[in-house]
């Protein structure tokens, strides 16, 4: 029962981190723009990142929110995930003095307390999405210990 609701359980966390996140980069949106605009990764991109990123936010958050929709956000959000883990991996091979633009407390993380964060956060959302894809096959096969076996 617990590997059936680790899915939901982390879609939750994630919901809660997008939408903690993209409200903290729009409530400070000047700040938010101005940080990406000093990366050396994302500065020539900045103005567009800058709405789209917490509109990208937004979106997986709500597609975890919805349970149709929840494997395509667990898929978005590994994704949305391991490029952020890949940029701040970026980010330490350039400079840890750069000023973090994630938003809120979250903020108060140094870049390798980030790493760790990102990492865990993908893990979670790579292994959730397959158990919710394993407990979607099982459904519609109508096995359910098929979910979960090794096999």
């Amino acid at each position: 029962m617990l590997k059936r609701t680790i899915p939901s359980i982390v879609a939750l966390l994630l919901v809660v981190l997008f939408l903690y996140t993209g409200i903290s980069k729009l409530m400070d949106y000047t700040v938010f723009k101005e940080q990406i605009a000093v990366s050396p990764i994302l500065a020539p991109i900045a103005p567009f990142v800058a709405w789209a990123l917490p509109l990208v936010e937004f979106a997986v958050a709500i597609a975890l929110f919805i349970p149709a929709w929840r494997l395509w956000g667990l898929y978005a959000s590994s994704v949305l995930m391991l490029l952020f883990t890949v940029y701040i991996a970026a980010i330490l091979s350039f400079s840890t003095e750069l000023p973090c633009s994630c938003g809120g407390i979250l903020q108060e993380m140094s870049w390798q307390q980030h790493l760790v964060f990102n990492i865990t956060f993908t893990i979670l959302a790579v292994v959730s999405a397959i158990l919710e894809k394993k407990r979607r096959k099982a459904k519609n096969t109508g096995d359910s210990d098929a979910a979960f076996s090794l096999t």
